[in-house]
């Protein structure tokens, strides 16, 4: 089995360690013959902190670490006194530190400033704000030296994420802050090598990425598609003996096995018809664990964006089935922008599933199982605290259950008492319906291969199909009318005709949801062979 890194984000410690590393050199080597100042956007635990730690060893030199590695052959091709150059590697780690107290990123900044100069031996100066600290540092370090100094800043955005919308005061701070420190580096561009900005969104209000006219966002670039990720063929080359091992663990065949992780693990896209890369993190999880589960979305909860999607009013269910931005929008996204769909892509619950050339514009999609049904089964606590608290939690195990034996009481009754939790705006219930209907659409979404929602047929689109191995519910809901009424819509579209010659006992429900009462008043419950009410 392969000796598989998991939180292991330094390039040295890897290679010195015998972890497995799925080599991106090709890359490092492509950045810095086209480029100089970059900056990366992509999800957390994608491999930014890798990636940087990497860069930092090969502008230090450190050329034992690359030994067998795509960018040793590209150092060789050069002439002998070009090969393995060191430079004056400065490195802000901003992934870790408190920001939220006053002075949390100001001190963060001087630890990593006072840090250089020990390490090149520069004098400190007292009483020098920070900004003016920098440029002493990249003109002493080029002084002593001769070479230009590299900066390298990982999560840059973490000092402003974590004060967005919590305390808009110390963010504005730090902002602020961020705009004197970084605009330095374009006065300072002939003591500067290299620099790589990295991070989840792109927070277009800072200096960074306006003062920096020469600074270029790779985020959605193809060239750069599969500089984090892993893609199948990388997977297939190193890990095939894991894949054996896990099919074996879980009696699955090889081909089967690889079938499912590329259905939960699978499916990134960032760039139009750019490299798919699976998620390192999950990928490498179930690897060793031996076991399908959802690794990724259990490390960080997705509050904020839940939140976000609430504000926004778009329904749940357009989320799966494809949302569009324009380029414009993909090239300016912020996380305090009022669309939401952008900060959904770069977060990760979103990826590009398609692009119009004409238009510019991109087609957005949950990227895989581990993503929507993780997403989906978080919404249900954010949506009904109030159930959550009385149950302690949601089961969507017993919602399979309830339909695997028929059993359409207690399902029903879950549903009522979900949708009663809801806290509606100023305690009216939404009059387009759109609110509980993105909880039904979760609900029953968590149900995953049992479920299709807004089902298209010659006579319309039924509310929800639900099939298992026996049976086929079909599901309408009304609002302020009544679950007769929902029956006979079932009869009169003919929603349940496609199912007649499936041989399943076909099961009809119909249910009205009461604006009076702010859930389900309502619901009955008809059987039929062949597709018709008996």
């Amino acid at each position: 089995m392969s000796k598989l890194s998991i939180g292991v984000q330094s390039f040295e410690d890897l290679r010195r360690n015998g972890y497995l590393y799925v080599d991106k050199t090709m890359y490092i080597s492509q950045l810095v013959e086209s480029g100089k100042v970059y900056f990366l956007s992509r999800p957390r635990r994608f491999g930014k902190s890798l990636l940087i730690s990497t860069l930092e060893a090969y502008f230090r030199g450190q050329k034992e670490l690359f030994e067998g590695l795509a960018i040793a052959d590209d150092e060789a091709k050069k002439p002998e006194d070009q090969q393995w150059i060191e430079y004056p590697v400065l490195k802000f780690g901003l992934s870790g530190g408190e920001y939220q107290s006053a002075s949390g990123l100001e001190k963060r900044l001087e630890y990593f400033l006072n840090s250089f100069e020990k390490t090149y031996g520069i004098e400190h100066l007292e009483k020098l704000d920070l900004p003016t600290q920098l440029q002493h540092c990249l003109e002493e370090a080029y002084r002593i030296t001769g070479r230009q100094t590299v900066v390298l800043v990982d999560e840059y955005d973490k000092p402003l994420l974590e004060n967005l919308e919590v305390n808009t005061l110390q963010e504005e701070k730090n902002r602020t802050l961020f705009k004197g420190f970084f605009s330095v580096l374009k006065d300072e561009d002939q003591y500067l090598k290299f620099a790589l900005f990295t991070g989840v969104t792109k927070f277009s209000k800072i200096s960074i990425f306006s003062d920096l006219n020469q600074l270029e966002d790779i985020s959605l670039s193809l060239d750069y598609s599969g500089l984090c990720g892993i893609t199948e063929k990388e997977m297939k080359d190193h890990l095939t003996e894991d894949i054996c091992r896990m099919a074996d663990a879980n009696r699955l065949s090889p081909d089967e096995c690889l079938l499912a992780l590329r259905d939960m693990y699978d499916g990134y896209h960032f760039s139009a018809g750019g490299t798919v890369v699976y998620n390192p993190f999950s990928l490498f999880c179930a690897l060793k664990q031996r076991r399908f589960e959802s690794f990724w979305f259990g490390t960080g909860t997705p509050t904020f964006l839940v939140r976000k999607l609430r504000q926004s009013g778009i329904p749940v269910q357009n989320l799966s089935n494809g949302v569009q931005a324009t380029e414009d929008q993909m090239n300016d996204y912020r996380a305090d922008a009022a669309d939401v769909v952008p900060l959904f892509y770069q977060s990760g619950y979103l990826t590009i599933t398609g692009y119009d050339p004409k238009f510019r514009e991109y087609t957005l999609s949950f990227p895989n199982s581990e993503v929507k049904y993780g997403y989906l089964n978080s919404l249900i606590p954010m949506v009904s605290p109030k159930y959550m608290a009385e149950t302690g939690s949601f089961s969507a195990s017993r919602m399979i259950r309830y339909l695997h034996d028929d059993d359409l009481q207690p399902l029903m009754a879950m549903l009522q008492a979900l949708l009663a939790s809801i806290p509606y705006h100023e305690g009216k219930a939404p009059a387009d319906e759109q609110q509980w209907r993105n909880v039904i659409y979760a609900i029953f979404t968590v149900l995953g291969q049992y479920v299709r929602a807004e089902v298209h047929s010659a006579g319309g689109r039924s509310d929800c199909i639900v099939e298992n191995d026996s049976n086929i519910y079909v599901f309408e809901f009304k609002q302020d009318k009544s679950a007769e009424e929902a029956l006979q819509q079932i009869e009169d579209k003919g929603y349940a005709f496609p199912y007649a010659a499936s041989g399943k006992k076909i099961v009809k429900i119909g249910a009205n949801f009461s604006t009076e009462k702010k859930t389900l008043d309502d619901w009955k419950v008809l059987e039929g062979q062949d597709g018709r009410i008996k």
